[in-house]
């Protein structure tokens, strides 16, 4: 989570308070959003738990187009 939000800081100039502030608020939503299994495994893979990417990749490709936009 410490890459996202110096990546926030660094493209935004908000300090790191507004910074984490921000992504605590996105990461809440997606967690309420995402289908239960999947949003059980966003605090893995923000801390960088070992194979998560791999994990997730299966579900991310499942999910499609879900938040990609439709013309």
């Amino acid at each position: 989570m410490n890459e996202i939000i110096q990546r926030l800081m660094t493209k935004t100039g908000l300090p790191e308070d507004k910074a984490t502030a921000a992504v605590d608020a996105v990461v809440g939503f997606l967690k309420e959003k995402l289908p239960g299994p999947i949003a059980a495994q966003i605090d893995g893979l923000l801390a960088g738990g070992a194979g998560m990417k791999d994990k997730l990749g299966g579900v991310a490709a499942s999910l499609g187009g879900m938040f990609s936009k439709k013309s």
